[in-house]
């Protein structure tokens, strides 16, 4: 395992605390419903938040939604407990530009 990597089963523990994220492989990913230009600024949000935490996620913007699928790069692409900080974080700014949980 990688440096500060969490096991199946501290991650099975963290993902029921952050309802809507599901781990797939080694990164844990969620979808939120908001309209593009929304988006853009949930984005932009995020972003800001990332940089002074330095930990970012993969972010797909579509016309209806937006996907951020998170691991953590510099511990050789595992899930660490750094990921799951930035998933609740995602969450609450995510509430603050009301997006709808699941999106698609």
């Amino acid at each position: 395992m990688g440096k500060g990597s969490l096991t199946d089963e501290e991650i099975t523990e963290r993902l029921a605390a952050l309802p809507g994220w599901v781990r797939v492989g080694d990164e844990i990913t969620r979808t939120f419903g908001i309209r593009y230009h929304g988006g853009i600024a949930m984005i932009v949000h995020v972003a800001d938040v990332e940089r002074l935490i330095g930990h970012h996620a993969d972010i797909d913007l579509r016309w209806d939604h937006v996907r951020f699928s998170i691991t953590t790069h510099d511990a050789g692409h595992r899930l660490t407990a750094a990921a799951f900080d930035l998933a609740a974080r995602i969450d609450k700014i995510a509430a603050a530009h009301q997006a709808q949980p699941g999106g698609l």
